[in-house]
């Protein structure tokens, strides 16, 4: 009955945001009412339920999500993409033009956003793709493998990011673990699936081209990737650090300090704001200018946090999580499948990565003392499983499409695959690691 009761909630989140065209957040306190008054929790109790859910996990999560947002804008509007990317080409030539972009979507996909980074880095596959005369799709598909994978997998991310708080995971294990499955996920999912995709006909247009800037003025290369990469190098030295035994009790405690996320990307903004900005000459009201921006694009994905964590709550509250996990449990059913599957599901019927990450978290966060899995996996699991199949339900694979200039037929053949291959081998990678661990 349970099982049910929980499909029932799942079924009306797909009609509400799918079929009525109702904002996520609105959708998800609807289905957490809805929910809790199915389960059993006395309707008094609910609002109070939901409050806590949406303070507990936006508190959590916002400076991580927020300064996460700030420094990936500060990064593209200083010219320190532009850089990175130039560079890279560069080096490649053409004969490695797709592994060139593949790295160039993998190490600017750290710190940008899935849309913002797709804004910003296309225009350059279809300048390349104009100058050396090869398929916009080969080109196309490798920085897309990237950027997608570094969504699903890496914090601070915002939906692995938001999995590693609801799983009370460690940012800095996830983050070692992500990159471990992230590196042979993007070559199968990019260059390797590129060559099977030349045929594809594509007629792309250029459309919302970031602003150009001249070569004398962007920052130097080293400045661009160390400041870029900074949020990463701290977190892995930290978690490395964290390691050695014997450590004097104020180094410790430090440590623990500079190891939060959001002091984390604090430090890494301050340092961009600098490094980026006022030294290179730019007004603070510019740069703080530049960081207001970014709080637009990241708002929607806060209320779906929010929204998310109301759900969380309330099936936690009516012990329907742990009712599940005692069910779940003797199916001897592997935990990780699990999550990835239910995260597939509801990704193929919802179409955001992030809502079903998130609603997957919901269900699974409270079952993952009883099932005994590894939360750091767990969210690796989960965040591959949320990149499933995307398709016409999902505001990407019409990015793809339009960018591209692509039949719906000839988008699913290309980007549809292509996070497929993403997602499983994102499953096969976390079930490697596990067995490997364990």
């Amino acid at each position: 009955m349970i099982f049910v009761l929980l499909i029932a909630c799942i079924i009306l989140l797909v009609l509400l945001i799918s079929a009525l065209k109702f904002h996520p957040f609105i959708a998800f306190i609807i289905v957490s009412i809805f929910g809790g008054m199915l389960f059993g929790i006395p309707i008094e109790n609910i609002p109070s339920a939901i409050q806590k859910g949406i303070g507990d996990t936006v508190g959590s999560i916002l400076m991580v999500l927020l300064f996460g947002a700030m420094s990936g804008k500060l990064i593209a509007e200083s010219g320190a993409a532009q850089q990175i990317s130039s560079v890279l080409l560069r080096i490649s030539g053409t004969k490695y033009i797709s592994w060139a972009l593949m790295l160039t979507g993998f190490v600017l996909g750290i710190p940008l956003y899935y849309n913002v980074g797709f804004v910003l880095l296309m225009p350059l596959v279809f300048t390349i793709m104009y100058r050396v005369n090869m398929p916009a799709v080969y080109l196309g598909i490798p920085m897309c493998a990237a950027l997608s994978t570094n969504h699903g997998l890496l914090p601070p991310h915002p939906s692995p990011a938001a999995l590693v708080v609801q799983f009370q995971a460690d940012m800095g294990m996830t983050l070692l673990y992500g990159f471990i499955i992230a590196i042979p996920t993007v070559i199968v999912a990019g260059p390797v699936l590129a060559e099977f995709l030349k045929k594809i006909p594509s007629n792309p247009i250029q459309t919302f081209k970031p602003r150009e800037i001249p070569e004398n003025e962007l920052p130097g290369f080293g400045n661009s990737l160390f400041t870029c990469l900074l949020p990463v190098i701290l977190l892995a030295a930290s978690s490395l650090l964290g390691m050695i035994s014997n450590m004097p009790e104020g180094l410790k405690k430090a440590l623990v300090f500079v190891s939060d996320p959001g002091m984390l990307l604090l430090i890494s903004l301050l340092y961009g704001t600098f490094s980026l900005g006022v030294f290179r000459k730019m007004k603070m009201g510019n740069i703080m200018a530049i960081y207001g921006d970014s709080v637009k694009d990241i708002l929607f994905i806060l209320l779906i946090v929010g929204g998310a964590g109301a759900l969380k709550q309330v099936l936690v509250e009516s012990g329907v999580s742990q009712s599940l996990a005692e069910i779940v449990q003797p199916m001897n059913l592997p935990p990780l499948i699990l999550g990835w599957f239910v995260a597939g599901i509801i990704r193929i019927a919802m179409g955001s990565a992030t809502v079903a990450g998130l609603t997957t978290a919901g269900i699974m966060a409270p079952m993952i003392p009883v099932l005994g899995v590894d939360p750091n996996l767990m969210v690796l699991a989960v965040g591959s499983g949320s990149l499933l199949f995307s398709h016409v339900n999902d505001s990407g694979f019409w990015l793809f499409k339009e960018y591209f200039n692509l039949s719906i037929k000839d988008t699913i053949k290309s980007w549809s695959l292509m996070e497929t291959v993403v997602s499983v081998m994102g499953l096969i990678g976390t079930l490697i690691v596990s067995a490997i661990i364990s």
